[in-house]
């Protein structure tokens, strides 16, 4: 999926949406083309979320809250995180600053900057999506490998 990314001029781009856990370990991750708006995308990526297990060995399909800028400040976003019982701390346009949440943003902003990284993911090379898709799942998988606690007597 590539589109006309619109800070480029019009060039054909790749949009990454990533949701991540509070330490920037990825969660999920999708791509687009860069002229789709990021709301889009939202219930199909909150969808994409693996089951969490809680301490008392009950599974939770979602996390407990969801932080997001104010790109997803809409009423559709909103209702698909109300429909799935998560709280919802999107910044309001108009309303809220960007300085109060920079205090969580930067976490997945962090975890963006570690894909980039990655050089086949900085510079799409690759014409197809799947492979695409296939080198950005591959480095989410290398950030959850690389947050693993080292193995003892290893």
């Amino acid at each position: 999926m590539v589109g006309p990314n619109p800070t480029d001029r019009g060039k054909p781009g790749t949009k990454r949406h990533v949701i991540g856990d509070r330490h920037g370990i990825p969660l999920a991750s999708l791509l687009t083309g860069a002229n789709r708006h990021d709301s889009m995308m939202f219930e199909t990526l909150i969808d994409a979320v693996p089951l969490i297990r809680q301490p008392s060995g009950q599974r939770r399909k979602r996390p407990a809250k969801l932080h997001a800028d104010k790109a997803y400040d809409l009423p559709r976003c909103r209702h698909v995180l109300h429909r799935r019982h998560i709280k919802v701390r999107i910044a309001r346009k108009g309303i809220e600053s960007s300085q109060r949440l920079g205090r969580h943003r930067w976490v997945i902003e962090r975890t963006l900057a570690w894909l980039n990284r990655y050089r086949r993911l900085t510079i799409r090379y690759e014409r197809r999506v799947d492979i695409h898709q296939a080198f950005l799942t591959l480095g989410c998988a290398l950030i959850c490998f690389n947050h693993l606690p080292p193995a003892e007597g290893l």
